[in-house]
């Protein structure tokens, strides 16, 4: 994005993501309903302080082979997931994967996998349930998370301790029980490896 930000425009971009990620890999059903409702009342997506969801963007560092797979320990959330966080206008959506995948893991070199740039998608948008946290004044709200796949070689991890409890190489099929359907798409697509 170049110039003024447009909250508008940015918008309209999501539902056409949402819109072409539904034909290329099967409708979303529930899955979007609040983030399609949010679009629908113009509310401002782009800003962590809407509620009651917002856009996030995350993570899937894969190795060249795409056997493995970097996971970070959320710090709020106790629980091993990819990296990812909040976007922030006015930067590619893209940009903010790649941005919060190295502030969490410290992994230099990181490349958005090029299928990307093929088919202008990302591999997953998921919209999940975020729980409250009174002390930063946040509601329970949810997180419409648009989802990556970036690759590294394997090794070179630097967490950031301020970010997360650590982070760690793991086996791709780990992403069953934290990120089904972006694994799904991955593997449909070729990117991993069982």
């Amino acid at each position: 994005m170049s110039g003024a930000f447009d909250p508008s425009a940015f918008r309209a971009r999501i539902c056409s993501l949402l819109d072409r990620h539904d034909r290329a890999f099967g409708g979303a059903g529930e899955r979007h309903v609040v983030l399609r409702r949010q679009i629908q009342n113009g509310d401002a997506i782009h800003s962590r302080s809407t509620f009651p969801g917002h856009v996030t963007t995350s993570a899937f560092i894969l190795d060249p082979a795409g056997q493995r797979v970097v996971l970070i320990h959320h710090r709020s959330l106790a629980r091993w997931l990819q990296p990812g966080g909040h976007y922030e206008a006015p930067e590619s959506l893209e940009d903010a994967a790649l941005r919060e995948a190295f502030e969490e893991t410290g992994v230099r070199g990181l490349m958005l996998d090029p299928w990307h740039d093929q088919a202008g998608l990302p591999i997953d948008v998921d919209s999940h349930l975020i729980p409250a946290r009174p002390q930063k004044g946040e509601p329970e709200h949810w997180h419409h998370d648009i989802r990556y796949v970036l690759r590294a070689e394997e090794g070179g991890l630097d967490p950031d301790p301020s970010e997360v409890h650590g982070a760690e190489w793991r086996a791709v099929a780990e992403l069953d029980a934290i990120a089904p359907e972006a694994l799904r798409n991955m593997r449909k697509l070729g990117l991993v490896r069982p």
